[in-house]
């Protein structure tokens, strides 16, 4: 599977399509940039000395600063890149596993759906994603659909 990609129009997605994202590392930094934008400081994700005692061992990432980052993947991959009108949001999300600073992650995407809408100038296209760490834990699982240009 190759890491570079073009950008895809509505016509140029097919059922059982696979695509997957280069890796990327998760840094103190994000952390503290998903607390300051979001305001979520929770000290599970913010104070080494509180999570050492908790349930993981040590600071984890909040949930939705996982999901961003699979989202990021997406966009990265370049598929949808000036093509996508619109996220329409998820049928299903699921993180069965922790995101800890250190971790390398990367996402795995196959088309499931190609669906017509009554919009003459697009169409949606549903990804199912897989992200995964450095030991090929799944930290992320879910549907996303995304509102895409038609060629021409």
């Amino acid at each position: 599977m190759a890491y570079s990609y073009e950008p895809h129009h509505f016509e140029d997605f097919e059922v059982g399509q696979e695509f997957e994202s280069v890796g990327r590392t998760v840094t103190e930094a994000d952390f503290v940039a998903h607390s300051a934008l979001s305001g979520d400081w929770t000290e599970l994700h913010t104070n080494a000395e509180y999570a050492e005692d908790g349930p993981f061992g040590e600071r984890i990432a909040h949930g939705p600063m996982t999901f961003v980052v699979a989202t990021g993947f997406v966009y990265r991959c370049g598929i949808v890149e000036r093509t996508a009108y619109a996220f329409l949001g998820m049928n299903y999300m699921d993180l069965p596993n922790p995101v800890y600073i250190g971790d390398t992650l990367s996402l795995e995407m196959t088309v499931t759906e190609t669906n017509d809408v009554d919009h003459d100038d697009a169409g949606i296209v549903v990804l199912d994603t897989e992200m995964t760490n450095q030991d090929d834990t799944v930290v992320f699982e879910g549907d996303m659909k995304f509102l895409i240009q038609r060629a021409g």
